[in-house]
């Protein structure tokens, strides 16, 4: 069916491979303060966001990845979507967690994961940015990481890590911590990836748990056509793609890239506009 989208299970919940990303709804372009702006200026209010969750609920695609603690508008738009749709969206939540060794510290990430479950999210994975400062490469452990986990069992979510570093999945699995997925960075220009594409590769498929990958178009600087066919045909078929966009064509665009590219054929998506459309650009004579 149209709407149907490949689905995995994580954690024994159902969600498709592929994600909403938002940090072209929250403002994080990677390329400049410019274009942060442009973001923020087109999404300063959670209508435009629901405009592009309701395109990518009415394709199945009803899971979305963000830092819902730090953009408010993500909540309120899921809302405004689900209410359009008669849909229900799986939240992925990133808080940002205070991870330093004391007790105040410990109080205060336990605040932000519970914010996390107030915000009806399905699962938690803190943000890579505090799970890194408890990266032990010597020892290859994840200092206190049980804690955080065990906050985000209690209060009834599924718990999960945010990686930039390719070791945050290899010490979660050799260390068996309670995690049921991983985020890791993986696309085809190797766009902050901390090592080669290849290796990060062979990461992905030795994981014990499925692979959430993010930055499948290296925050624009390939096309969809080229970052998901590359993602989607090197992954498992267990593992994600997460994708941003900017408004709810590019959302259409970019599901049928990757429903194409899962079935290994040609997408079905209009050309790009040219001055002069000749065979070659139109691919046919």
């Amino acid at each position: 069916m149209a709407n149907d989208f490949p689905r995995t299970m994580v954690g024994g919940v159902s969600l498709p491979r592929m994600i909403i990303g938002c940090n072209w709804i929250s403002g994080f372009s990677h390329r400049s303060a410019s274009g942060d702006a442009m973001i923020r200026s087109r999404h300063h209010a959670p209508e435009s966001v629901a405009d592009i969750f309701e395109v990518f609920l009415n394709n199945g695609v009803d899971a979305v990845l963000g830092l819902f603690g730090t953009d408010p508008n993500l909540r309120r738009a899921v809302d405004l979507a689900e209410e359009r749709t008669g849909k229900k969206m799986i939240i992925i939540d990133e808080p940002v967690i205070n991870v330093d060794d004391n007790a105040a510290a410990r109080r205060e990430a336990e605040k932000e994961i519970k914010k996390c479950r107030q915000n009806g999210a399905t699962f938690c994975l803190p943000l890579h940015s505090c799970v890194e400062q408890m990266i032990n490469k010597n020892t290859q452990t994840i200092d206190r990481l049980p804690d955080y986990l065990k906050m985000i069992r209690d209060e009834g979510m599924i718990p999960g890590l945010s990686a930039h570093m390719p070791e945050v999945i290899q010490y979660a699995d050799l260390n068996e911590y309670d995690v049921e997925t991983y985020i890791q960075i993986y696309n085809c220009m190797g766009f902050l990836m901390q090592v080669e594409i290849e290796s990060v590769a062979k990461i992905i498929h030795a994981a014990k748990k499925p692979v959430l990958t993010i930055k499948p178009c290296a925050a624009g600087r390939t096309t969809p056509f080229v970052g998901l066919n590359f993602v989607y045909n090197t992954i498992r078929e267990q593992d994600m793609v997460a994708i941003g966009c900017f408004n709810p064509g590019e959302a259409a665009e970019d599901i049928e890239f990757a429903r194409a590219a899962l079935e290994r054929r040609l997408p079905n998506n209009s050309t790009r506009n040219s001055p002069l459309s000749t065979s070659v650009i139109k691919g046919a004579i």
